[in-house]
Formats: C-alpha cells, structure tokens, sequence
C-alpha cells in the first residue's frame, strides 16, 4: 500500500484464463524504488520470471500509469504497456498518447496486469474502479477503426465523448505479427516490441477505458506549482517545444526530416545511402531522383494539414493530422489520419526507396488500422526489396521491389492476415529472415528490433544507443540526436566517438525517469532534471534530490538490463547492422557531407561499459547491491570477472 500522491494505490491483476479479477495495492518501497509506470511494469514483469515463453499465459501484460500520468503535468497523458517482447526475447515497455493514460488514472487505476490466455475473445471495460471482461467474438476480425466505432457505439450510443478511450488491436495482434501494436484512439501506437502480438495472443482484443475527471491533487502544492511554473516557461520558450512557434509544434516530429537530410545522416534505400541526395548522386546520373523534402515536416504542413490535436495537458500540439486523395491502382483512396510521423514517414518512404508523400499517408492509416508498428514494417519491407533485388525470395516466385508503393499498400495487409507465403515471412519480423534467407547483412536490426531514422555512421551517440538499447534498436531508450542534431542540452559533434558512451547512459537514465513519471518525451527539449524534481516532490510529497532521482532512472535501466542478462542476454547482443560498423567486411561508409564514416562501435562499448559499470553487457553483483536491486538470482558476475554463462 501506498499514500503517495500522484497513485491511485489500486492495480487490477486479471486472468484471462478463468476470469478472475482481484485487486491489489501499490508496494510504497517500490513506488520509491522504480517511481512507475516503465520503472514499476518492468518489475511487475521481473516478478514473473524472466524465462517465460512471450507467447505463453505464464508472459504477463502490463498497462501502467505513472505518479504524474493524468495530473496537471505539462505533456502528461502517457502510459507505458510493459512485457516481454515476442519480437526481440527482451523486456519490452511501449508507450502511447492520447487520453488513455489520463482515463484510466482518472477511473481509479494505476495500472492493469493481464495474465493468462482467455478461451474466447474478450476486451477489458474499465470504470470506476472496477474491470469486467466482456465477449468481443463480434470484433475479432475486425480492423481497429471498425473496432472502436463498434465499442463507442456498444458503450456510449455511438458518441465517444470526452471520457471514454480504446485501445484496440487489429489483425496483426490477432495473427501474432510480431511487432504487431496497440493502437489507442484510431491513431496513437504502443507501437515497439510486439506488445499487440502478446495481446492478440491472449484474445485480448481491446481495454475500454470510461472515466469520470478525477485530477491527482498535489501532496505538496507549494512545491508543485514553482515546478509546474518553471516547467512551463522553459517549454515556451524553447525553440523546439514553444506552443505555435517552435519547430515540433508547427511540424511535428517531421521537422527532423530535413535536418537529417542535410546532415547525410538519413538512412535510405534499406540505409545503402547516409541521404536522399546520396542515393540520388549515385544512382540519377546527374538528376535529383528521390528528396526526402517532399515528406517533410514543412512539405505535409503546407499541402496536406487539416488538424493538429493534442494529448492530455499538452500545449505544444506536435500530432499533425492530414487528409489526401490518392490513386492506388486505379482506384481512389481517401485517407485522413493522424500519424505522419519522422520515424514512420521514413520508414515507408526513403529508406524503402521512394518519396511518394500520400501515398504514405495511406500506409500509414492502414498500419494502423491492421495494428502493425510502423518502424518495423516499413524497415521489414525495404529488407525484403532489398533481398528481393539479390534474388533470395526466386524460389518463392515472390518479392517487392524498391521503392513500389502501391505494393506496400496492399502488403501492410496481407502481412497483418499472413495471406501470402512472403507476407507470412514478412510477418515474422527481421531475424527470422535473417535465418531462414541467409539474409543476416541485409537487416537493419538489432537484437530482432529494427532501428530508426537517425544514421549511426554520422551520429555516433546514436549508434551507441541502438546497440545497447534493452529493448532493441530504439532512439527513445537515450535521445542522443537532442544533443547531436538540436544543441539540447548543447550541441556536440555528431561524427564524434568519445564521448558518447556517456552521453548516452545519461539520455538513458534520464528517459527512464520521464518513462515511468509518465510523461512524454518532447519536454526534455524543454525541462530538465531540476523541474523534474521540483514536480515530482511536489505531487507525490517526497523529498528527492535530483541525485537521487537520476539514480532511480540508472536502477531502472539497470533492472531492464538485469532481465535481458538472466533471458540469455550479454554484450555480444549489443551490436549494430553490418553495413555501419567499422572494420565489418561488409561495412557501407556514409557519403555526402558524412563521407566515410563508420560506428566504432567496439571503442564506444568499452567507454558504455564502464560508464555503467557492467562487465561485457551484464550487470554485476556489485552494481546490483550498490542499486538496492535485490530480487533475483543475480547474474554471477563480479566486477572484473568474466560474464557468466545464462544458464549459471
């Protein structure tokens, strides 16, 4: 039990399997411990073992809300849905927007773990404190806009109102896509990790969410409103987060479009280029063949924006919702969606060879729809055009080629219902076509999970932090490119190694904190770990130094670690794809204005490893008693031994 401010002191442990719901307390030593949310989920799935089968009752599911999740917190409308990934054997946690996280604090939860496989399908109603699971064998099949139209209109007379949210999935939970999301309010993904596949699996088909308004009061007011006040002074006046100024809130996260781009540190063309203009340079003779411009942040701005809603208690806006009219194969395709994002905008586009901006505004709206992350598949499928091109999908009398958008289209559905024998593959994610094409150097993946839109051959912090994410390649684990490409909190050379072990750690504990508050991301290119602090204190009643707090954020990083360690996991996993490591027989150097760069990746792991203090990936004993992390077997490791063997 707690009494904290900020928890609702009540979690909903649910199984699927008989039905039972029993309700239960937050333990105040580890709300202290792991804050919430990502910190407090991961142990909640710590707890459950870290040798359970993802797709076996025994994996648990975790919706978790954080102390400042749905209160009058700047950007505070995040849940974080933690497990073990189906997708890479991790632990996992994904996050998403909206009202949901707000909605569900709100109707008397701090958070909803689901275990177990339920017979039939069901979906989880949620209110006043109480789950009740219902039948929802009318909705399997469905794709997830018909699904929450169906539950809006089964629950609410067919109005969605202001206290209601779905998160839902589609067809690629259903047939376990292994990076199959969660999608809440038609357009906002829990998108990494496969945490839909792990729902699908279950026969979870939605969590309803109806809530009254119930704000989380301040324990200390005093000191939340010097935090609060300060918090919103740095967010408008910061040049990114400034509400109708700053570049995230008039372009979204697409702003980044054109300044990587000119940095050459745009992958494209399955990352075979640093940049649109690379490929272009090398492949156009002469001409100007592909331009990432035309997806940019300022391109959709000025041609295709129709609305730019927010999230709860977010003044910055940065969600640009489009609409376009696109012909796809002779027919015309209507799309209004919300999700034109950086990350998935290049996924879809650039980097699988093309630059056809509705078009993938289509992709998009049926990613979501089919429930599939958009990172993934876009990367997945530029894995296959480029496997297509060497000839390793003839016997398949099957393949895509580069840069087909229309097939894209059609493929992002028949990966979500595995219809083709090459959809089927497609659907089983980066490494198993790895093994099963002999396809290892065509994938952008690390640890299963594919990477983002920031090239690690000219940005170095970032290499670092694909390889050494615990949930697989990922720039939000620590947001090096705030630094290497925004100046936030200074700027530092992008194309510099030394360094970076550091920065990264730093981004890494520092996320881990924002993560389990819940609170979005954007705001550390505003607020730091002073206004963290003064918020945190203020609405739980606390006392935390910012030491103190950023060693919470290093535990929870190290808890995560710990997980993967006891899973089979060691520094040999913390890799990069062959094409941007330095000394790699199959290393691709960057061009442009990045001319001949490569990660130096083994240097950078030395410098990573013992920032943290970790020996070859693992955590030590030591480091785990210096913590205060004391569940577990421990890892057997000693600083200065060698790491020990999984199975020790």
């Amino acid at each position: 039990m707690t009494d904290l401010g900020g928890f609702q002191d009540h979690v909903a442990r649910i199984d699927l399997g008989d039905g039972d719901v029993a309700y239960e307390g937050i333990d105040e030593e580890d709300a202290k411990k792991y804050i919430g949310a990502r910190g407090l989920g991961v142990k909640y799935v710590f707890d459950q073992g870290p040798d359970v089968d993802p797709l076996g009752p025994d994996n648990l599911l975790a919706f978790m809300n954080g102390p400042l999740t749905g209160t009058q917190v700047t950007m505070s409308g995040r849940i974080a849905v933690c497990t073990k990934s189906p997708l890479t054997g991790t632990v996992t946690d994904s996050h998403h927007g909206g009202w949901s996280g707000a909605r569900l604090k709100w109707s008397g939860f701090d958070g909803l773990l689901f275990e177990g496989q339920a017979d039939e399908p069901v979906y989880a109603y949620v209110e006043d404190g109480e789950v009740e699971l219902r039948d929802a064998s009318h909705l399997w099949g469905q794709g997830v806009h018909d699904t929450i139209d169906e539950l809006e209109a089964e629950i609410e007379g067919g109005s969605l109102g202001k206290n209601l949210s779905v998160m839902a999935i589609g067809p690629g939970g259903e047939n376990e896509v292994k990076y199959a999301c969660i999608i809440n309010e038609d357009d906002r993904a829990s998108g990494r990790g496969g945490t839909g596949c792990v729902m699908g699996n279950k026969n979870l088909k939605a969590v309803v969410v109806k809530s009254g308004t119930r704000m989380p009061k301040p324990k200390d007011q005093e000191t939340f409103q010097e935090g609060h006040k300060q918090a919103m002074q740095v967010i408008q006046e910061s040049d990114v987060t400034a509400p109708n100024e700053g570049g995230l809130s008039m372009y979204g996260t697409n702003v980044l479009m054109n300044l990587t781009e000119e940095m050459d540190g745009l992958p494209t063309k399955n990352a075979k280029y640093s940049s649109t203009r690379s490929m272009s340079e090398s492949e156009g003779d002469g001409e100007r063949i592909i331009d990432s411009e035309n997806v940019s942040g300022e391109n959709v701005r000025e041609n295709i924006l129709v609305d730019e809603p927010t999230c709860h208690s977010c003044p910055v806006a940065c969600k640009k919702e489009v609409e376009v009219q696109a012909m796809h194969k002779g027919e015309e395709m209507n799309v209004r969606t919300e999700s034109y994002e950086y990350e998935s905008a290049w996924a879809l586009g650039p980097n699988s060879g093309h630059v056809e901006r509705d078009k993938i505004a289509v992709m998009l709206e049926r990613c979501n729809d089919v429930g599939v992350d958009t990172i993934d598949v876009g990367n997945t499928m530029a894995m296959a055009m480029e496997m297509t091109e060497q000839g390793k999908f003839d016997d398949l009398g099957d393949g895509i080629d580069w840069g087909d958008a229309d097939t894209m289209i059609d493929m992002i559905d028949m990966i979500g219902n595995r219809e083709t024998e090459l959809a089927d593959h497609l659907a089983e994610g980066p490494d198993h076509l790895a093994e099963e094409f002999d396809a290892h150097t065509n994938s952008l993946a690390v640890k299963g999970q594919t990477m983002a839109a920031y090239d690690p051959r000219c940005m170095k912090g970032m290499a670092i932090g694909y390889a050494t994410s615990n949930r697989g390649a990922c720039h939000l684990r620590g947001y090096t490119p705030a630094a290497e490409i925004l100046g936030i909190p200074e700027k530092v050379d992008p194309r510099e190694w030394e360094g970076k072990g550091e920065l990264c750690a730093t981004f890494q504990d520092l996320h881990a904190i924002s993560d389990s508050f819940d609170i979005c991301k954007f705001n550390a290119f505003a607020e730091g770990i002073e206004e963290y602090v003064l918020q945190y204190n203020g609405m739980t009643g606390l006392d935390v130094s910012e030491e103190e707090l950023m060693e919470a954020g290093e535990r929870i990083y190290n808890l995560e670690r710990y997980y993967n360690n006891l899973a089979g996991f060691d520094g040999s996993d913390d890799d990069l794809p062959n094409r941007f490591v330095e000394g790699d027989e199959h290393a691709i150097p960057a061009q442009g204005g990045s001319e001949g760069e490569l990660a130096e990746l083994s240097k950078m792991k030395d410098e990573y490893y013992e920032v943290r203090d970790w020996e070859n990936g693992v955590v030590t004993d030591e480091k785990l008693d210096e913590l205060g992390i004391d569940i577990g077997p421990g890892t057997g490791v000693s600083s200065g031994g060698a790491a020990a063997p999984s199975d020790d």
